[in-house]
């Protein structure tokens, strides 16, 4: 076992996820479950329907408190669409949203590999075992506020920058406009008509 920095000992949950039949269509996560429970640190693991639903999320707060998990790893989809999701989870148990990590075995495993389920089972194992043994080395983080500046500047007046520049004016941002030439318009002001009106393009 890897003690973190604070040399606790480490107590892993792992929550493997069927997503339907996006992953459990291809392999067991029954199998990706019970393999999880042979590695190091952890304590618990578990399949579930849908990790991301509320019933998903409620079993991960429950099990921290029950088994006193301080790292959660869950083997699910991309960490773009539910990273948030899982973080939130494991804060609003009282963990540290950044001693969470994902494990993406639908994208880069049964979507990718549908058509050797046994592959992608060894590969879902790997995958999950990588973000355990991945785990085992967070360490708490603080968010942090930094100021910005709302200002923008857009290069080039013509029909896309000037578009580009009243979207942001709209949304409250200072814009500055910069064009090379001494009109804006770009190619579309050298046109006399456009189509399909036919009208001036200026």
């Amino acid at each position: 076992m890897i003690p973190d920095e604070g040399n606790e000992e480490l107590r892993i949950g792992v929550y493997v996820c069927h997503c339907g039949s996006n992953i459990a269509g291809v392999i067991d996560p029954t199998v990706v479950a019970e393999y999880a429970t042979t590695l190091p640190g952890v304590v618990r693991a578990i399949n579930t329907p849908y990790a991301c639903a509320d019933s998903g999320q409620n079993l991960i707060k429950e099990d921290i408190e029950k088994y006193d998990l301080n790292r959660v790893v869950v083997s699910a989809c991309s960490v773009r669409m539910h990273e948030p999701t899982f973080r939130a989870a494991v804060s609003e148990a009282g963990l540290n949203p950044f001693l969470m990590e994902m494990a993406n075995i639908r994208e880069q495993c049964t979507w990718a590999h549908g058509h050797e389920p046994e592959a992608a089972l060894e590969k879902a194992k790997d995958l999950t075992a990588a973000a355990i043994a991945k785990a085992a080395f967070l360490t708490p983080l603080d968010m942090i506020t930094v100021p910005v500046t709302k200002r923008a500047m857009v290069i080039g007046g013509g029909v896309s920058g000037i578009s580009a520049a009243l979207d942001l004016g709209d949304q409250g941002i200072e814009t500055i406009l910069v064009e090379k030439e001494p009109t804006i318009g770009g190619v579309m002001a050298q046109l006399n008509k456009t189509f399909p009106t036919m009208d001036c393009s200026i």
